[in-house]
């Protein structure tokens, strides 16, 4: 039998036939010996002896072990090609190497069996120095991202990355050391050193925070964890010179220093156009016991859900919630507070312009929920179908929430009573558009109900664009 090649990505076929091919094609000029042999290794179990790795430069081999080692459980030659296909993702994925290709040989020497196998990993490292230039989309805001990438950086898949970003509110650079686990690439740890300057406009404020952050990611069961210090240092100042008094009282510089830990469970087929499964998100985070000016305890989640209907449209519901709560008898920061309304809230309001403010600066609130109600369908008549008309869709929706402060001395009744009151809502349709599968933009025409004193709101056409939408 000669050499099995493979190097495509998509799944392995389970029989010859599938490649339209036949066995005889990956064979040389036969003899009896190569029949009898290659008889063996079709219908037979097989044994994989050796698992070589060529083109290794600075990269451990230990680490790659961990990727490759369970090429040699496989009973058959069907299933070290599946398992030759998995070990080869597992390489890609640690993000050291350009190409993986794939290379399955009867085995050689004197101490070859008669079913032996022999798998070669040609791989090409991606080069010591890297960089990039792209733009990316936040919620409703665009930026310009430069970066700088030392892959591989000590030969076991660490990276250190320098970033400057340049966006229409935000301005940030920072230096990040990213190591994982080797063997459990999802378990790792992650450094961060920033500078990040906003503008908050419908606060009239603006914000820099200089800080150091460590943050440890892992698998546990079905959920995956996050856990995070952050030290910040934050300067706090009026965007206008007229920003309200209730802003300026917040202008200053504080330090926060928080531990935090985020717990998800996410069975969607895609984050931006899902049609089946669900996510949930919850995190907690606690400010003030690690040092630092601020001291409040929060807590927020994300649930969605999606089912598929008829004529491929998708019923999707999701339910977001929070509350902030100040420890010390100190009031919240501006900065921490939550903010509701927008094309990827609440529709039909202005970008956070629900809830409690002051001569026309929203102030934020200490607690809120949201919640929506989307119906996705193809574009009528189905233009483009199988090709670019299926980054389209077409969209309904309602929509509901509110924002306000709570007296933490009124019990859970009095809390959950000011939360049913004053709701906002809105319904109404559009076209959403995907941008790959890390962000998406909405045109939608937007009526908003239960409008309040001082909210702004957005009557007609609203356009949004983000990573993250209700």
């Amino acid at each position: 039998m000669g050499t099995v090649h493979a190097k495509s990505l998509d799944p392995l076929p389970m029989h010859g036939r599938d490649l339209d091919v036949h066995p005889e094609d990956f064979m040389e000029t036969p003899d009896q010996g190569q029949d009898s042999k290659q008889e063996i290794l079709e219908n037979k179990d097989v044994v994989v002896q050796h698992v070589n790795i060529q083109g290794l430069g600075r990269t451990k081999e230990d680490l790659l072990g961990y990727e490759i080692s369970d090429v040699f459980h496989a009973k058959n030659l069907i299933d070290v090609m599946k398992r030759a296909h998995v070990a080869r993702q597992r390489l890609l994925r640690l993000g050291i190497f350009k190409d993986v290709e794939v290379l399955i040989d009867t085995s050689e020497g004197t101490d070859a069996l008669p079913n032996g196998l022999d798998v070669t990993f040609e791989v090409t490292e991606v080069k010591r120095l890297t960089g990039s230039y792209n733009t990316m989309v936040g919620n409703n805001e665009g930026s310009m991202v430069l970066g700088l990438k030392l892959p591989n950086m000590f030969g076991r898949a660490e990276k250190l990355t320098f970033q400057f970003s340049y966006g229409t509110k935000e301005t940030s650079y920072g230096l990040s050391f990213f190591k994982p686990q080797p063997g459990h690439f999802e378990r790792n740890l992650t450094l961060n050193m920033y500078k990040v300057t906003g503008q908050f406009p419908w606060s009239s404020l603006k914000e820099t925070d200089r800080g150091v952050s460590a943050e440890l990611n892992f698998p546990l069961g079905v959920t995956n964890h996050t856990l995070k210090w952050e030290g910040v240092w934050r300067e706090l100042g009026c965007l206008a010179r007229s920003a309200s008094f209730a802003v300026r009282e917040e202008s200053g510089h504080s330090l926060k220093s928080a531990l935090s830990h985020t717990v998800s469970v996410d069975s969607r087929n895609s984050a931006i156009f899902p049609s089946r499964g669900a996510l949930l998100r919850i995190n907690q985070e606690l400010a003030g016991y690690t040092g630092g000016d601020a001291s409040f305890l929060k807590e927020d989640f994300e649930l969605q859900l999606n089912r598929r209907l008829f004529w491929d449209s998708v019923l999707s519901a999701s339910l977001w919630g929070g509350m902030l709560y100040p420890i010390g008898g100190q009031p919240s920061c501006i900065a921490d507070r939550f903010y509701l309304g927008g094309p990827t809230s609440v529709r039909g309001f202005g970008m956070y312009s629900i809830g409690p403010q002051s001569e026309g600066d929203y102030l934020g609130g200490e607690a809120y929920w949201a919640g929506g109600l989307h119906l996705y369908t193809p574009l009528p008549f189905r233009p483009g179908k199988g090709g670019f008309g299926d980054l389209f869709r077409t969209h309904f929706f309602l929509n509901a929430g509110n924002l306000c402060n709570l007296s933490y001395g009124d019990g859970p009744r009095a809390h959950l009573q000011k939360l049913a009151e004053c709701i906002r809502w809105s319904y109404g349709a559009g076209i959403v558009l995907r941008l790959g599968n890390i962000a998406r933009l909405e045109l939608n025409y937007c009526v908003p109900m239960g409008v309040q004193s001082g909210d702004r709101i957005c009557d007609g056409v609203q356009f949004g664009a983000g990573i993250r939408f209700l």
